[in-house]
């Protein structure tokens, strides 16, 4: 059975479905943000709306040209600062951030290179990971069951509409795309020892949910 998520091209976008939900993690007085994986910068823009000074950060050079070149369209003052660049071989300033996102970004990498995130988070500072995961349980492919209907319901909703914007608009580019690997009983494990104290929830549309708040 293959699962909705895993088409490359779709009218609705699970990960943006999240973003109000992610952004209701940023803290309160919060200032300098980073998105890892940041893609086209659809959310990396709306941290930039909501005050937060970012940065954007992806290794594909094409999905961070269509990045910048949709800021450039907005002519936003606060857009984020886009860069060409892969996490597993950047420096990030250690204590710095009071936020960071990843969205379906994680299982992309080693999941020990959140260790770097955690380590870039100022005191206070939240990390909040979008991630995806394999179904390997009976808990998992009900779960997996339960969104088909959900997803298709989503899609129909929103493809109209979404097929007027891209006859209007520059097609966006597409960013990479992996199929995880690591289960989510797996994934809870080496997220207790690498950011104690995280919270994971299960999300509907294959995706899980880690909040993780630095000296917690």
């Amino acid at each position: 059975m293959r699962s909705p998520w895993q088409d490359r091209i779709m009218p609705f976008d699970h990960n943006d479905h999240y973003h109000r939900l992610l952004l209701r993690q940023v803290p309160r007085n919060g200032r300098a943000a980073l998105d890892v994986g940041c893609g086209t910068g659809r959310f990396a823009r709306r941290l930039a709306q909501s005050g937060l000074r970012v940065d954007a950060i992806d290794r594909s050079a094409e999905a961070i040209a269509e990045a910048r070149a949709a800021s450039a369209r907005t002519a936003d003052h606060r857009a984020p600062q886009f860069r060409h660049a892969d996490l597993t071989e950047l420096q990030l300033p250690q204590g710095h951030y009071d936020f960071i996102s990843c969205l379906a970004t994680v299982h992309h990498m080693p999941f020990a290179t959140v260790a770097a995130l955690r380590d870039a988070l100022a005191p206070g500072g939240v990390l909040v990971i979008l991630g995806c995961y394999p179904e390997k349980t009976r808990l998992d492919w009900a779960w997996s069951l339960a969104a088909v209907p959900v997803n298709a319901a989503a899609r129909l909703a929103v493809a109209a509409a979404e097929t007027l914007r891209r006859r209007q608009a520059p097609p966006a580019g597409t960013a990479p795309v992996a199929m995880p690997t690591m289960p989510l009983h797996e994934i809870r494990r080496k997220a207790a020892s690498l950011l104690p104290g995280c919270r994971i929830r299960r999300l509907l549309f294959w995706r899980y949910l880690l909040v993780f708040r630095q000296g917690a």
